[in-house]
């Protein structure tokens, strides 16, 4: 009996181990099988060191992995960040040296995943990973830990992904998410952490979030959501709220006191900050610059106890700060420039120390100690009035709006509703045979014809915009004294500039053309039409023409006459002389600049049809408002050389055109570029100077050599190469390789981000 018993426990232990072995085996395979499909990252490379104990394998900085029993837990995988960077346009294919291959299957790879039934963190960071997340990833019901971060995953999150209960941390950053904001969160009652910056969301945020009490750090930056945001006071556990660069334009909700950072930079709030902001005694960074908030800065914010980083600049900010303020000891940094704010500054922000970093310009503020550029005290005054005024013109224009609308709702639906009852009448009692024919439409034409032509109606309604203004010959001869040499600034890149001066007393630019002698009066008014409905904050503004003759096809008429916005600050390249260091620009701002002219020209090229391309691009073109606001001149000039330019030889392809194929608008653009990077001086040499010198811009040696001195000193290394980068391929010979000037702007932005960090962390 004995010997049976022994005989049965020996056999039991073979089948035990025996099962454990085929276990651990087929987990063995999912791995072996996940880094077939990851197309044999470096990471993984260790595998063929361990054979079928892929367990016991090392931990390292870009791969980890964690067993219990004969079951994988825990798999991280981190590819090469640099291989896989993002880039500006994804279309959701294959990217060659980017993406995994085409022939990579999203479905397979994550149906292979799922065998790993007992995970509980995994992390697949910069694998080249594309194709939109499918939802059998709420399969490892287990899951604690999921971080998909700087792949190329698109489409919607999927919306199972609510029903990982038990997960803890979500991180999808830096992927191109592109579908409506989930709401689904609200089931995973355990999060902590939800990450999902850096993608393409659009919509509103996800309400839901509030009911989560667990969680400690939302991070929502650079995507596109808009509309309100709901109130925070709930979730007690918040730490870090991270909103920045989407398009929300409620007021300021309300934060729960256990906030420590709050990033809302580059929306549309709008209202005043609330007072409650003061009470958030553990808050360390509050950033609300770049939005829209008005009335009195709290004062309670500059003292909080733990205050280290506080940006309210570039809002509407008025009323004066209390001169006995007292500032919080931790307080290192404080933006309030570009504001409205008047009155003394605090001591406490006078202060020239190092450990305290202290801007405000850009106000109306009495300063005695520091010269930081401030304005009137009656410009403050009369903006707010202005404002004031607006918003309530605004308000009106909406009401009136409102009623105009409600009252030709109630005219059409009079009018149908007469229409069809005379025509029910006429059916019942005249005409039952004919209407019975007719009848298989289900819709009158007439009503068919008044649809069109409310659609067309509100179409032309969104579209239209006031045309240009016409000036009179005699209007600009009295405000120039009859284009007197002393109103004579010098020639643009296409006709004579001269400032004249309205009787409301703002400055203008007349841009007077020599006109050919045989032109056509009805096109060139077309195309003068075109280029009035060109507006954009970047682009210096046309407020009108004069074509100055008789005014008929075929006559000898004289000039044409563009008049322009006065923009007084002078223009780009000035700021970036090396002669003029009080005016040069750091880089921070020259990235602001460039933007502002990326956005001007990618505006040309798709917002209006067909695009408006050869918009001559250079550093002289590019002026600076008020506060160094870039706006692009000399632009659009290609939609009415036909008419100026005197081509008089059949057959003769214009210089113009000759020009495009070789130099466009991106190419030209790139030597903007150049010359942000390396001064205007470098610049004037040209292609074959840049050409010579890129090689430069790969060692650290080169880079002190060619770039700009007061960029090297105010640049973060990562940001300065991602723009070196872009500058490269704008400046290709070939055409075709050049970028959209969509990219160049995702770039450009990119860059602004990568600096605006080093430049906090370097602050904190």
């Amino acid at each position: 009996m004995t010997y049976f018993y022994l005989n049965l426990i020996v056999l039991s232990l073979f089948f035990f181990i025996h099962s454990t072995h085929e276990l651990q085996f087929a987990q063995t395979q999912v791995l072996l099988q996940l880094r077939k499909y990851l197309e044999y990252p470096t990471s993984l490379q260790i595998f063929e060191n361990y054979n079928l104990n892929l367990c016991t394998i090392p931990q390292s900085e870009h791969f980890s992995i964690k067993c219990e029993g004969n079951s994988v837990t825990e798999l991280k995988i981190i590819g090469d960040s640099h291989k896989h960077a993002k880039i500006s346009k994804f279309n959701g294919f294959a990217v060659p040296n980017q993406t995994l291959s085409k022939t990579f299957s999203i479905d397979s790879f994550v149906t292979t995943l799922t065998r790993l039934t007992n995970l509980k963190v995994l992390s697949l960071v910069s694998l080249g990973i594309w194709g939109p997340l499918p939802d059998k990833i709420h399969r490892l019901s287990l899951l604690q830990v999921l971080d998909l971060s700087s792949n190329f995953l698109f489409g919607s999150i999927p919306p199972k992904i609510g029903a990982l209960v038990n997960l803890q941390i979500l991180t999808f950053d830096g992927n191109y998410f592109n579908a409506t904001m989930p709401n689904v969160f609200e089931p995973l009652f355990n999060l902590t952490s939800l990450s999902l910056k850096n993608n393409h969301l659009k919509g509103s945020f996800p309400f839901s979030l509030c009911k989560i009490k667990s969680l400690t750090d939302i991070s929502f930056s650079h995507n596109e959501l808009s509309g309100a945001l709901p109130n925070f006071v709930e979730l007690s556990r918040l730490r870090v709220l991270d909103l920045r660069e989407n398009s929300f334009d409620s007021e300021l909700p309300l934060m729960p006191k256990s906030l420590v950072t709050v990033l809302l930079s580059k929306n549309s709030f709008t209202g005043m900050i609330p007072s409650e902001f003061g009470e958030l005694n553990q808050l360390q960074h509050l950033d609300l610059s770049w939005n829209r908030l008005s009335g009195v800065c709290p004062s309670s914010l500059f003292s909080l106890t733990n205050i280290s980083y506080l940006n309210l600049a570039n809002n509407d900010l008025s009323g004066s700060i209390p001169k006995k303020l007292k500032c919080g000891t931790k307080l290192g940094f404080v933006d309030i420039s570009s504001n409205m704010l008047s009155g003394f500054v605090p001591s406490c922000l006078e202060s020239t120390s190092d450990r305290r970093v202290v801007r405000f310009g850009g106000n109306c503020l009495s300063v005695n100690s520091q010269p930081q550029n401030q304005k009137n005290s009656s410009y403050c005054k009369e903006s707010s009035s202005r404002k004031m005024k607006f918003w309530r013109w605004e308000l009106d224009v909406a009401i009136a709006i409102i009623v105009v609308v409600l009252l030709l709702l109630l005219a059409f639906g009079v009018f149908f509703y007469r229409k069809f009852h005379s025509r029910e009448i006429y059916r019942h009692e005249m005409l039952p045979k004919i209407v019975q024919d007719n009848s298989t439409t289900g819709v009158s034409s007439e009503l068919l014809a008044s649809a069109r032509y409310i659609s067309q109606t509100m179409k032309l309604g969104t579209q239209a915009t006031p045309s240009s203004r016409h000036f009179s010959i005699e209007e600009l001869k009295e405000i120039t004294r009859n284009f007197d040499l002393s109103t004579y600034i010098g020639e643009g890149s296409i006709g004579k500039l001269y400032k004249g001066k309205l009787e409301n007393g703002s400055y203008v630019i007349i841009r007077s053309l020599a006109l050919r002698k045989k032109f056509s009066i009805q096109n060139l008014k077309a195309r003068l039409d075109l280029l009035s409905k060109l507006h954009h904050p970047n682009l210096v503004s046309l407020l009108g023409h004069c074509i100055d003759g008789s005014g008929k096809d075929g006559a000898s008429t004289n000039k044409l006459h563009l008049v322009y916005e006065y923009v007084q600050n002078g223009d780009y390249r000035t700021h970036l002389s090396e002669f003029s260091s009080d005016k040069a620009l750091k880089w921070s701002d020259r990235l602001a600049i460039l933007i502002g002219v990326a956005k001007a020209v990618h505006f040309l090229h798709t917002g209006i049809i067909p695009g408006c391309f050869r918009n001559q691009l250079k550093t002289n073109n590019v002026l600076l408002h008020e506060h160094r606001f870039p706006k692009l001149s000399d632009y659009g000039m290609s939609l009415i050389s036909e008419e100026i330019e005197n081509i008089e030889v059949k057959g003769v392809i214009p210089k113009s055109c000759q020009r495009e194929e070789l130099k466009d608008d991106v190419y030209n653009f790139g030597f903007i570029l150049f010359e942000s990077l390396a001064g205007p001086i470098a610049s004037e040499k040209g292609e074959a100077f840049f050409l010579n010198e890129k090689a430069s811009f790969d060692s650290h040696d080169g880079r002190k050599r060619i770039v700009d001195p007061i960029v090297l000193t105010s640049c973060c290394q990562e940001s300065l190469s991602i723009v070196i980068s872009i500058t490269t391929k704008c400046i290709s010979p070939q055409s075709s390789s050049r970028p959209s000037f969509e990219d160049v702007l995702w770039n450009l932005q990119y860059a602004a981000q990568v600096q605006a960090t080093a430049d906090a962390d370097s602050i904190s």
